[in-house]
């Protein structure tokens, strides 16, 4: 594991947490790894580990675009990840707001009844 790879994989952890991680990496096959690898390094290690702004910015960045390009799967786990990056749920409704205004008020709705949803299972399963 190259020291990059390494850094990534802490701040992965750090934001995901261990158990989706976990099941990230036992999911993994010689098809995919590849891929996996890269996405680790890129994202992960040269996006998420710098330290010119905060993990929550990143998170708002992060929802943000996702919900702009309607990838529905990924908006989910990176709104489950807001309490590690100490994004609120505030945090997530302003960066919606910018979503409705430039990408769409369509894109902006899908993603705010999306985070409503999560937001309420992890309550639920907080209980």
């Amino acid at each position: 594991m190259t020291d990059l790879t390494a850094k990534a994989m802490t701040t992965r952890r750090r934001v995901l947490g261990d158990a989706h991680v976990n099941r990230a990496e036992a999911a993994k096959t010689a098809f995919d790894a590849p891929f996996q690898a890269l996405i680790t390094d890129a994202a992960w290690g040269h996006v998420w580990s710098r330290d010119t702004i905060s993990l929550r910015e990143r998170s708002m960045l992060t929802i943000a675009l996702l919900a702009g390009l309607g990838n529905d799967h990924e908006l989910v786990m990176h709104i489950r990840a807001t309490p590690n990056t100490g994004a609120t749920e505030t945090d997530v409704l302003e960066a919606l707001l910018h979503v409705a205004i430039y990408a769409g008020v369509p894109r902006a709705n899908h993603a705010i009844k999306i985070a409503k949803d999560t937001f309420a299972a992890m309550a639920e399963e907080e209980t």
